[in-house]
């Protein structure tokens, strides 16, 4: 007999009764589906993802739900939208996703009106060109053809009649983005307000250091070279807001190339 009262016999027939009965109840395993039910199964789940892939696949490159039905031009002003969807060179029908955005952007861009472009897909059935055009400063004449120049000395399109309000006459030896006269005197015009540049006759630049601006009146502005443009442009407004107010005498030259200690003359 063991200390817990039972004898080996005893712990014999238990330990065997127990066993006995586990080994009895029969253990339960999860039903599996036939082989053959769930390769069917798979293969509906694959022939419909197939299905819906080449829906959306047929919807964005091929139908003619997704294609285009319109360009839209966006900041167009001395351009016509017609001229610009012409360049562009956009088809209508053509699927969204099949136009090359770049290409037509390179090709608007070669616009000599054109300073920067950008091509968008406007979903779902239309394109979009926004246009920035070059805003004329001043017009130059070479050989009998009068040209505009925008801020950054860039010819970009002939006048025949009057230039625009505020395009200033420019006359200097060889006009472009690279002279650097062309954008010293350049400078002096995009720093004065409209209402003053509306009163220029003329603006000359002999040199980037020697720039010159002539009034309707007669009266000459020394402007010297682009630097500090600014505050030669303030020195100047308010000068002549003097003039006008008859608190200074008239005077035909006025001498702002060192705006700190103008002279009139």
């Amino acid at each position: 007999m063991s200390r817990s009262g039972t004898t080996t016999s005893d712990r014999a027939r238990g330990g065997g009764s127990s066993r006995a009965g586990a080994e009895a109840r029969p253990r339960r395993r999860p039903r599996r589906r036939p082989p053959a039910a769930r390769r069917r199964r798979l293969l509906v789940r694959g022939g419909v993802l197939v299905a819906v892939l080449g829906l959306l696949a047929w919807l964005l490159w091929g139908s003619p739900v997704l294609a285009v039905s319109a360009v839209r031009v966006d900041g167009a002003g001395t351009l016509t939208a017609a001229e610009v969807v012409d360049v562009a060179g956009i088809d209508e029908g053509t699927p969204l996703l099949h136009v090359d955005v770049d290409a037509a952007e390179a090709r608007v861009a070669r616009l000599p009106q054109v300073a920067d472009v950008e091509v968008t897909r406007g979903w779902p059935r239309s394109i979009v060109v926004t246009v920035v055009e070059r805003v004329p400063v001043a017009v130059v004449e070479q050989s009998g053809t009068r040209t505009l120049l925008d801020a950054d000395g860039v010819l970009f399109d002939t006048v025949t009649g009057d230039p625009p309000v505020g395009v200033v006459p420019l006359d200097v030896a060889d006009p472009g983005p690279e002279d650097r006269a062309t954008r010293a005197a350049l400078s002096a015009l995009v720093a004065l307000p409209q209402d003053v540049r509306v009163d220029l006759a003329e603006a000359r630049a002999s040199s980037a250091e020697d720039v010159t601006l002539s009034l309707e009146d007669g009266t000459t502005v020394l402007w010297g070279s682009d630097e500090r443009a600014r505050d030669k442009a303030d020195a100047l407004v308010a000068l002549l807001g003097q003039l006008r107010a008859g608190t200074l005498e008239p005077a035909g030259t006025i001498d702002v190339s060192t705006p700190t200690a103008i002279v009139l003359r």
